[in-house]
């Protein structure tokens, strides 16, 4: 068995999945990346292994289909990979009304942002528990803590994954695995979220972070074993008004902020 060890990252080809692998690279940590087909992550492999003299393993696999999610346990298996830290980022997100997104999209939303993490954390655990002290890092959203109109399905999944690591991490603190979730804001993940933020609100347009801004947060705050990581101090000072505003004034301003924000989907969106 090899005593190196891997950090997995899923989605990890671009936005907030990127700048993981280049942070993480950065602190000399070998790497297992897994991605969509023909998203130039084999590109990225190989740039960062010159780069940071590490070992970079790429994956080319759809994560929303469950039988991925085994062929990719089973490819690192056979390669005798050994994981220790296994970050659950691929993701599906949306900003839209919910009468104009179809049954397909919301169902492979769903399997992606909720499945696909329950998938890969489970079938890793033996792995996780072999290699402790382990570490697992769930990305999930700001909007799973507020009701916001257009973020229906996705704040819903989200939710989902806010409560699945913090239960998650009670269970698993006596095997040495610590299990930590970080619930970024608005990030510009890729061109069209970067519209987007562009096109919000001042407020909106303060809280929006770049990911090569939060990566580093979330490794920190993981190795720190932190619960719940709020990167950004303006996204605290929401949560912490969020608890005492009256909830007529909680629904005025979200659906404000919300209104005048144009549909968009995109990969990624965290």
């Amino acid at each position: 068995m090899s005593n190196k060890l891997y950090t997995l990252i899923t989605g990890a080809s671009e936005g907030f999945g990127k700048a993981l692998a280049i942070e993480c690279a950065s602190r000399k940590m070998n790497l297992i990346l897994v991605a969509l087909p023909e998203s130039k992550l084999y590109f990225l492999a190989n740039a960062l292994m010159k780069k940071y003299k590490v070992e970079v393993t790429a994956i080319e696999m759809d994560l929303s289909q469950e039988e991925n999610c085994l062929k990719v346990f089973k490819r690192i298996e056979e390669m005798n990979l050994q994981v220790n830290m296994l970050i659950n980022n691929a993701g599906l997100g949306s900003t839209m009304l919910f009468k104009e997104g179809n049954l397909s999209f919301y169902q492979k939303q769903v399997k992606l942002n909720v499945m696909a993490t329950t998938f890969m954390t489970h079938l890793f655990f033996d792995t996780l528990k072999r290699n402790g002290p382990s570490y697992i890092l769930n990305v999930g959203s700001l909007c799973s803590f507020f009701y916001l109109m257009k973020k229906h399905v996705y704040g819903a999944t989200k939710s989902y994954i806010y409560f699945f690591s913090k239960s998650l991490r009670r269970e698993l603190k006596s095997e040495n695995i610590n299990v930590s979730v970080i619930c970024p804001g608005p990030m510009n993940t890729n061109q069209s979220v970067i519209s987007l933020n562009e096109a919000n609100n001042w407020l909106t347009r303060m809280s929006t972070m770049n990911p090569e801004e939060v990566a580093p947060i979330a490794l920190d705050g993981l190795l720190k074993r932190k619960e719940v990581i709020i990167p950004g101090q303006l996204n605290k000072v929401f949560l912490f008004i969020d608890t005492f505003l009256p909830e007529f004034i909680k629904k005025m301003i979200t659906n404000h902020q919300m209104k005048n924000i144009r549909s968009v989907t995109a990969f990624g969106i965290k």
